[in-house]
């Protein structure tokens, strides 16, 4: 294998230039390829092809390994594999995956030792397709009908469709333009569901008649645009709810569900930057609510009376409230403390409470599985860098828990091999910033190991640490994988997402530069062998560190990567715009407009070196349009310099989350591990097991 300073003789596409003079504030930007938007234009495919050719010149030499780790990676999977039942009313749920297969196969059966039934069959449905996503999947309450939503072009809109259990023929029921959520009245002939408008903004909600002539009944306008809807149903089956989510605030309307007919009611009106999320339980509310608490408070609430509302759970400074759940005779709550979960179960009937332990230090686990109420057993995942995904059915009475499933890891997989820990990074303001570490056991710390950091340190969702099995690839090949846990993320509560969201977000970016220095420091590896990895705003941080610090890194993997900030948050016609105000600011505000001037990748791109790079790209992605990679290479090719890889990959069939079949995806990870492997001149030998 080559190194890329030996890389073939290929040269990079060129690109035209047509300068766009763009000015805000007295401030003038040219973009010369803001052209590169018009996909109709054939000199756009006609570059996203030649980029996909060149990169896959560049790769030539790494086909042998690629396949190799291809084949370790399926080497690794139970090919034919069934997934945990979820008990539902009288039947048992689940889904099975079959060798040479793509997708799953949905299944139930009656009892729990019933003949099986096959309800959907993803790699019938995806014939022919180039993509294909199952996207809702409900089951009516008498489990006679099936509504299920599928994307066949990666741009995540829904066509929904219903299928009769008990014959398994389609209804003629077809709805269009929907997005991910759909839930049944309790008639069993009553849909409600939610549409996208022209920016794939979720806002409205429909109400559907089985069978009917009629148009569907709009029941619930969202009109602000910072502002998504979705409809649910309690764990009890007796509310729908709409939520109605901004980055900062929320507001729930709810229906009682055997009132089809009848008109949601809002349970609180919205006020700004206050957040609430409900639970229903024995004709009250349990409400999770940021008012007066950043943190998260638990309010109880007569639902004849919500104004009446009483503390249950107070806010605690280093405590942050994530998630309610109400069961028949038992509250679940999901706090976040010291950037660990935890699972909080009190009972109703004495108010006994108590956490559930967890075996590691450092771990995921989430609660919530299943769909039955009333019941002492609480399903969760639990995950580590080192654990299998596993399935855990925990009794909340006899504080007992019942291993139900864990991922099994072929190929010689030894869980003792390998080691975890976490340490802390210090930030250039002092912040002690988590870093969760993963090896091979018997690494010896002198510098020359290559290692990948991950990041992604926005929307306050957390990097939380979990096992993989594709990963085992590298770390047999002596990398550490190391997960920087960096504000702008939730990863220590929401006070660690304020501290990295609008004019603090260069914290995420200085604080991923903190983890790259402390795992240097600390020997596990240095510059020229550190590859660092993120994806859509983990790939804004991508962008922002390599302007910042080059030299910190050898290789970089940017997948889909929100690149072109500035332009992006000045069109408020393309999705998700108007939304991401709450998290990044209004660059129509001079004040945000100046700051986000200071990190938008695309505008600072310098001449100067960078790291060998790859970047993705997805032709139908509604999240981070395919021209924001591909303006950046573009942009990039004619600063940069040196000869270190510059590499650009569109996916010409998906959308931002890549490729739907699960054999396509395992490739995709090979190319990028081998890109990784080519970038850090690093041996293809896998260690000893």
């Amino acid at each position: 294998m080559s190194t890329p300073a030996q890389m073939a003789e290929v040269k990079p596409p060129t690109l035209k230039t047509v300068p766009k003079e763009l000015e805000k504030h007295g401030d003038r930007r040219t973009d010369n390829y803001f052209w590169l938007r018009d996909r109709s234009n054939p000199e756009v495919i006609s570059y996203l092809d030649a980029e996909n050719k060149y990169t896959e010149a560049q790769m030539g030499d790494t086909k042998a390994l690629q396949e190799q780790i291809y084949k370790e990676i399926v080497g690794r999977i139970q090919e034919d594999d069934t997934s945990a039942p979820v008990k539902h009313g009288e039947y048992y749920y689940f889904t099975r995956t079959m060798k040479g297969k793509q997708y799953p196969v949905y299944l139930r059966r009656k009892g729990a030792s019933g003949p099986e039934e096959v309800l959907l069959d993803g790699n019938v449905l995806a014939a022919g397709q180039k993509y294909f996503q199952v996207g809702a999947f409900s089951v009516s309450p008498n489990q006679k009908l099936l509504a299920y939503g599928t994307d066949t072009s990666g741009d995540e809109t829904f066509t929904v469709h219903v299928k009769d259990l008990a014959t398994g023929q389609p209804l003629p029921d077809q709805i269009r333009n929907a997005y991910y959520s759909v839930e049944w009245a309790a008639d069993n002939k009553t849909l409600f569901y939610n549409v996208l408008n022209e920016s794939k903004r979720p806002y409205k909600v429909f109400r559907h008649a089985l069978g009917s002539a009629a148009a569907d009944v709009e029941v619930f306008h969202e009109a602000d645009e910072r502002f998504e809807v979705a409809i649910s149903k309690t764990r009890s089956r007796a509310y729908l709810l709409i939520d109605c989510d901004s980055q900062t605030t929320s507001e729930v309307w709810y229906l009682p569900a055997d009132q089809a007919d009848g008109k949601f009611t809002r349970l609180y009106e919205r006020i700004q930057d206050v957040e609430y999320q409900v639970s229903d339980h024995g004709g009250n509310w349990y409400v999770r609510t940021s008012e007066g608490a950043k943190t998260f408070r638990l309010m109880q609430a007569p639902i004849a009376h919500p104004e009446a509302r009483k503390e249950i759970i107070p806010a605690r400074k280093d405590v942050t409230l994530e998630d309610v759940d109400t069961y028949a005779d038992h509250l679940v709550v999901t706090e976040r403390a010291q950037g660990l979960p935890r699972l909080l179960v009190r009972r109703f009937s004495d108010g006994q409470e108590h956490l559930v332990a967890m075996p590691e230090p450092d771990y995921t686990v989430k609660g919530g599985g299943g769909f039955e109420y009333d019941t002492p057993v609480l399903r969760f995942n639990y995950t580590s860098l080192v654990t299998p995904p596993s399935i855990f059915d925990y009794d909340m009475n006899l504080r007992q828990r019942t291993l139900v499933k864990q991922q099994a890891v072929l190929g010689g997989f030894k869980p003792e091999n390998y080691v975890s820990e976490r340490i802390m990074g210090k930030a250039s303001d002092g912040t002690l910033i988590p870093i969760s570490v993963v090896s091979r056991k018997g690494l010896v710390k002198d510098g020359s190991n290559p290692c990948l950091l991950y990041g992604y340190g926005a929307y306050g969702i957390s990097s939380d640490p979990t096992f993989s099995a594709e990963r085992i690839s590298l770390l047999d090949r002596g990398f550490v994988y190391a997960i920087a846990h960096i504000r702008g993320g939730g990863d220590l509560g929401k006070p660690w997402h304020e501290a990295g969201r609008m004019l603090n977000k260069q914290h995420t970016f200085t604080d991923f530069i903190a983890a790259a220095q402390m795992l240097i420091a600390r020997r596990y590896t240095q510059p020229k062998k550190l590859g660092i990895l993120g994806g859509s705003a983990g790939g804004l941080l991508m962008g922002a560190v390599v302007n910042l610090r080059p030299d910190l890194f050898g290789a970089v993997v940017a997948k889909v990567p929100f690149v072109d900030l500035i332009s992006t948050m000045m069109d408020a016609s393309l999705p998700l715009t108007v939304g991401e105000y709450e998290e990044w600011g209004n660059p129509e505000d001079p004040k945000y407009y100046s700051y986000m001037r200071t990190y938008s990748p695309y505008d600072n791109v310098e001449r100067q070196a960078y790291p060998n790079m790859l970047v993705t790209a997805g032709l139908n992605d509604p999240r981070v349009s395919y021209w924001e990679p591909a303006k950046w290479v573009a942009k990039l090719r004619t600063m940069k310099k040196g000869n270190n890889l510059l590499l650009l990959k569109t996916n010409m069939g998906a959308g931002h989350f890549g490729a739907s079949g699960r054999y396509e995806r395992f490739k995709d990870t090979a190319f990028d591990y081998a890109f990784l492997l080519k970038a850090l001149d690093v041996s293809g030998q896998t260690a000893s097991k």
